[in-house]
């Protein structure tokens, strides 16, 4: 079976830190593949607002998620503190990809790889909306 194969950019322009608490453990007491998610969905939230946005307002429009692909390169346990670092990446009309990483902060120890797929939205209208340029061009170069 194939495997989903995730490239990552040369440089990140954001990183954040989260901890990983009890509730973010499962029955292998590790860190859960769905909590991970979620950890990467608060870093997406951290990302826009380091950025001065919303995921309800980037230069005017909303953003969801239309796909996400992952690799899992580790484990991470309660007690860790993640670093996830994000960027906006392959911009098309209507969006781009959030690629990010998540490695353990002490050992640098990559955990986890992957990119969101995010459209553009028009929450007024229900349809999607073009990229702002204003947008796409902070992640130009």
């Amino acid at each position: 079976m194939a495997r989903i194969q995730i490239d990552l950019p040369g440089h990140f322009g954001f990183a954040t830190e989260i901890a990983i608490y009890i509730n973010h453990i499962n029955y292998g007491n590790h860190l859960d593949n769905t909590a991970l998610l979620a950890l990467v969905s608060e870093a997406r939230v951290r990302f826009f607002k380091s950025l001065g946005y919303s995921e309800l307002d980037v230069e005017g429009v909303g953003i969801i998620v239309a796909d996400a692909a992952v690799q899992y390169r580790s484990e991470a346990f309660h007690g860790e503190v993640l670093v996830c670092s994000l960027t906006a990446h392959d911009f098309n009309r209507y969006g781009c990809d959030l690629v990010w990483q998540v490695a353990e902060r002490d050992s640098g120890r990559e955990v986890a790889r992957g990119k969101h797929g995010i459209i553009c939205f028009d929450y007024a209208t229900r349809k999607p909306a073009p990229v702002p340029p204003a947008f796409a061009a902070r992640f130009a170069g």
